[in-house]
């Protein structure tokens, strides 16, 4: 989901981090306790972790090199990895597995995915992202929706979703539209960018395409673990997939039950509440720019 900037309370769980020059993040173990772990004891949570789960927002470049910093440290503990993307739809797995077999040129990848007008974020930003991958043999999975799709939702629901369509999304029997935190979530930002003039239709078909990208992300992810078992998986996404657990990973754990997973988000704004019942991720993240106003002692 192509969304503002996000945000955390004073009650989050996550962790403050020092990793080479200071990046702050921040972890509450217990009740009004906090500390700082070290980047040892990062990885050691990460440790029998088959999901994790990076939020991003998607113009913020530090947010991709930190991911980029992220992946390639997991990789020296962890070499069998996965890797998913929102940036990347269904109909350009093809693609994706020609590139990293070496079978295209990267100009030819980004014409053929259409990456400048269907992603619309500055390709540098994950180039190196998929340049590790190929150089280290990692699998890339496209989990995103193709756009058409959602905008077939967004004008009249699932019921105008085109039979073309339907080869490249999960059974829309399948989908949960029953998270009542989530939607109140969403229809807070709907109502905030429509200024209170959106329609209750509007919402109804704005909150299904979400659970579209939702569920077609999550689907993908679980087809794949459930095909690699061996391997673990870091799936990027923008954040609004990933707060709270109510995009992708209560989706991912609905389909496959028994699975350990972690989620990272980087920087959010402080505004959103969190609590230890419904924390709004394992881990936050702040970039060195924009250090916590109170650090821990």
């Amino acid at each position: 989901m192509r969304s503002p900037t996000l945000g955390l309370s004073v009650c989050l769980l996550g962790l403050w981090l020092c990793w080479g020059t200071p990046t702050w993040a921040q972890v509450l173990r217990e009740p009004n306790q906090e500390q700082v772990l070290s980047q040892d004891e990062l990885f050691n949570r990460l440790d029998g972790v088959q999901v994790l789960y990076l939020g991003e927002v998607h113009n913020r470049p530090q947010d991709q090199a930190a991911q980029l910093e992220i992946l390639q440290q997991w990789y020296e503990q962890n070499p069998q990895l996965a890797i998913g993307l929102e940036m990347f739809e269904r109909p350009q797995q093809p693609r994706i597995d020609q590139y990293l077999a070496g079978e295209i040129s990267e100009a030819e990848f980004l014409e053929l995915t259409e990456f400048e007008t269907r992603w619309g974020f500055p390709w540098e930003s994950y180039a190196p992202i998929l340049r590790f991958a190929k150089a280290h043999n990692l699998p890339v999975l496209a989990l995103n929706a193709p756009i058409e799709a959602i905008r077939e939702v967004a004008r009249g629901g699932f019921a105008n979703l085109s039979p073309e369509r339907l080869s490249d999304l999960p059974p829309v029997a399948e989908f949960d539209l029953d998270n009542q935190a989530y939607r109140q979530r969403l229809q807070e930002l709907f109502d905030s960018y429509h200024q209170g003039h959106g329609s209750s239709d509007g919402f109804e078909t704005f909150f299904k395409a979400q659970v579209l990208w939702d569920e077609t992300m999550s689907y993908h992810v679980a087809q794949f673990l459930q095909t690699h078992p061996e391997r673990a998986m870091v799936v990027i996404a923008g954040q609004g997939h990933i707060l709270y657990g109510d995009g992708i990973p209560s989706r991912v754990e609905r389909r496959l039950e028994e699975i350990e997973q972690l989620s990272l988000v980087f920087d959010p704004d402080p505004s959103l509440a969190s609590s230890l019942e419904r924390p709004l991720a394992d881990i936050i993240w702040h970039h060195e720019d924009s250090p916590p106003d109170s650090p821990p002692d």
